[in-house]
């Protein structure tokens, strides 16, 4: 296989993941480049038993929650949007504005899981990895991966809903005072 090539595949997958997974910004590009190298080093032993792409999941869990435990050592900065923001070329400006949107309310959100449901609900969710998968992966039986995703769901749908609700406030209140000062009346 060439790596080349295989990186050039999967370099978006996993930048992505370990910044879904919570690896933090600064130590985004060494976490990349540390993945590669496990699946360069372990290819030959890559067994196909697994699809790559959930192959390099699990690569890409165990270097974030390494990198979380060791977060305090490292202070490099590096820019990640680049890969993140990456959207459809035939996107208008404001759809990309949008797309750019979204990919921050979803990392936003993906924040303030607890990292064990972050993790199961990243793989799960937008990775699109089965539970078995998943428990594979994060070392944990069926059942406990399940009930992180249920906890994880209702935790992430519970902040979306703060949200919107927060937002629709922020967008009524300039509404109400206008109509106040319109009729003489302060807010």
């Amino acid at each position: 296989m060439d790596f080349r090539a295989f990186y050039d595949e999967h370099v978006a997958l996993v930048w992505r993941t370990l910044f879904r997974l919570g690896t933090a910004k600064p130590d985004l590009p060494d976490a990349v480049q540390e993945v590669f190298v496990v699946a360069f080093r372990k290819l030959p032993e890559f067994e196909g038993r697994s699809k790559p792409s959930t192959w390099l999941v699990g690569i890409c869990h165990r270097v974030a929650s390494d990198r979380r435990r060791l977060a305090h050592v490292r202070r490099e900065i590096g820019d990640e949007r680049a890969l993140l923001d990456r959207g459809d070329e035939r996107q208008n400006p404001e759809q990309l504005a949008q797309h750019r949107e979204r990919i921050e309310l979803v990392d936003e959100l993906l924040s303030e899981l607890r990292p064990e449901q972050r993790e199961v609900f990243v793989m799960f969710e937008l990775e699109e990895l089965s539970g078995k998968e998943i428990a594979a992966i994060v070392g944990a039986p069926l059942k406990t991966v399940f009930s992180r995703l249920r906890l994880a769901r209702e935790a992430f749908a519970a902040a979306l809903a703060l949200r919107r609700q927060e937002s629709k406030r922020a967008l009524g209140a300039p509404v109400a005072a206008t109509a106040l000062a319109g009729r003489g009346q302060t807010p």
